[in-house]
């Protein structure tokens, strides 16, 4: 695999198109080690929720994260260049898998994008994408290209919890995905945003990645979230936790106060 994750490439890829895009087949899990998908957030009935566009076949689908496995097959794999610049991702000479952002034929081509026409229509400005935690068998590294071909980090999973990024609204972006050794990886993710209405969704999951050879379908088994939920957010569900504790409090009091006239009738009495 030659280095193109090393030249400097445009960060914000061409629009895609997204109206009219199906939902995939309920349950239906798949790998995907070639072609391009996508991360991003929809409203799915209504709910603020992270999905993964897949465009490797037709019709293109949005496929719920627990149904999707991304590989970073053995054609990822190279070697540490010996720029100083790089050196983060191991010494040189090192074997990584990577996942570059130019397309590569027979590599997957994984990116994230703000560009659901929902998504786009009713988010204020960005969305914010944390990185909760990580659990893998080596380093996860997300890095772009800058303008002068050096790395542009984006998430270290060597680095404290949670990191954040901003999207701007209706953008489409590629980046490096690195892995220092082979298997599954599992990336808590969240996607938060604040709505023109003022109110703010938020939406927590796991991402699942495989790197090298063996079988990516053992991913699956890893199920259970790798950091903390997020605390929820008024307008994807905190405003109703709100309104139940209010009506609770209110309910233990109009309890406490009718005890205490009653005490004070029996006492006059």
């Amino acid at each position: 695999m030659t280095l193109l994750f090393l030249l400097p490439t445009a960060i914000t890829a061409t629009a895609v198109a997204s109206a009219g895009v199906a939902p995939a087949p309920p349950g239906a899990q798949v790998v995907i080690a070639d072609g391009h998908v996508d991360l991003g957030p929809r409203f799915v009935h209504g709910r603020w929720t992270i999905q993964l566009r897949d465009d490797t076949g037709d019709p293109v689908v949005w496929r719920p994260l627990e149904n999707v496995v991304v590989q970073a097959t053995d054609k990822a794999e190279l070697s540490v260049p010996a720029d100083p610049a790089y050196s983060f991702l191991g010494k040189a000479g090192q074997k990584v898998w990577v996942i570059p952002q130019v397309q590569q034929p027979g590599v997957v081509w994984p990116g994230w994008n703000t560009q659901d026409p929902e998504v786009a229509k009713r988010v204020d400005r960005e969305v914010t994408w944390s990185l909760n935690g990580v659990d893998g068998p080596g380093t996860f590294t997300l890095f772009l290209n800058s303008d002068f071909g050096k790395p542009a980090p984006v998430f270290d999973s060597r680095k404290p919890f949670p990191q954040e990024t901003g999207i701007d609204v209706n953008t489409h972006v590629h980046g490096n995905w690195t892995f220092s050794a082979p298997g599954t990886y599992l990336l808590d993710i969240t996607m938060r945003a604040e709505l023109t209405d003022g109110t703010t969704v938020t939406d927590h999951r796991p991402l699942r990645l495989y790197a090298g050879p063996g079988n990516p379908l053992d991913a699956f088994k890893t199920t259970a979230p790798v950091g903390p939920a997020p605390r929820e957010e008024a307008g994807d569900g905190g405003g109703l936790d709100l309104v139940v504790v209010g009506i609770v409090v209110f309910v233990a009091v109009s309890i406490g106060v009718v005890l205490v006239l009653r005490r004070r009738k029996r006492v006059a009495a």
